[in-house]
């Protein structure tokens, strides 16, 4: 509950101060969260960092321009959303060529490790990119950034009921997916 009050008055400098040092505040309370919930929808480290900046850099011309932003998350989520939608949309315009990260193999055991851990976070992103959109979405806010479903319901614009469906459905069809 404090990080709420935290956020709703760090929130209530930005708009009425424009207080940066507030929104650096902010900044620091969500990037890492704004950054996994992008970095699981899009193939690359580096897209991710990209959209990332993008989200922050929006999200401040955003509250920049005197408009009302009751919840700062939901305000994050819903541009990053967007900015992955629109990453998606030029990449079906302009494809491009992916090429794979090379991996040091000075010490075997660990060479060994890396890519265990790799192939084990592998399957899970290809069983999870397998998924449609939504159940991508739902699992993505719920297991990796751990919001309430009440949250994840004013994100995606849908009833706290139909995520719980929503969730369950995507749960039980990354399951099926994994065996």
């Amino acid at each position: 509950m404090s990080t709420t009050l935290n956020e709703k008055i760090l929130l209530y400098k930005l708009q009425t101060e424009q207080d940066p040092e507030a929104f650096v505040a902010l900044y620091d309370n969500y990037v890492k969260r704004i950054y996994r919930f992008v970095y699981f929808k899009v193939a690359t480290h580096e897209e991710a960092e990209d959209i990332t900046s993008e989200v922050f850099l929006k999200a401040w011309h955003y509250v920049q321009d005197h408009r009302e932003v009751k919840s700062f998350s939901g305000l994050l989520y819903r541009i990053a959303r967007n900015c992955v939608i629109d990453l998606y949309r030029r990449k079906a315009a302009q494809p491009e060529i992916n090429l794979n990260e090379e991996i040091d193999v000075g010490d075997e055991g660990r060479w060994f490790k890396v890519i265990n851990a790799r192939v084990e976070n592998q399957q899970l992103l290809v069983a999870l990119k397998r998924l449609k959109q939504e159940y991508q979405e739902v699992l993505t806010l719920r297991y990796i950034d751990e919001l309430e479903t009440e949250e994840i319901a004013q994100i995606i614009g849908k009833g706290t009921i139909a995520v719980r469906v929503t969730l369950h459905r995507a749960v039980k069809k990354l399951r099926e997916l994994l065996q």
